[in-house]
């Protein structure tokens, strides 16, 4: 992922960058729920959304329903970077398939979700 982002024009995110891009991606999150849904503190998750945010990557915007809080806003610049990442894993799992099966995939695909969202 990483390679294929900084081979793509991204060469300066770096590992921990990715945690923010995962599925679903930070659009129109509150930096809590975010922080949540990662499994980190919300003052880790600060500290990469600063960099992100001074890198042009996202936004932190008012949130139109609680003037108190803030939403994450992915710029072209963080849209584009998302789509880099989502190609590199469509590449990754359509491999796995062929060597899997569609069968053998679809399973271990299912499984990995379910452990996903039991932790």
């Amino acid at each position: 992922m990483l390679e294929r982002l900084q081979g793509s024009g991204f060469a300066d995110l770096d590992a921990a960058h990715l945690n923010v891009f995962q599925y679903p991606g930070p659009q129109g999150a509150r930096p809590s729920e975010l922080a949540a849904r990662l499994r980190i503190s919300k003052q880790a998750l600060n500290y990469l959304l600063g960099q992100l945010e001074q890198l042009g990557y996202l936004e932190r915007l008012p949130d139109p329903d609680d003037l108190r809080s803030k939403r994450l806003a992915l710029t072209p610049r963080g849209t584009s970077a998302i789509n880099v990442i989502r190609e590199a894993v469509a590449e990754v799992e359509s491999a796995w398939a062929k060597q899997l099966g569609t069968k053998r995939f679809a399973q271990l695909r299912t499984l990995l979700l379910e452990l996903n969202e039991s932790e």
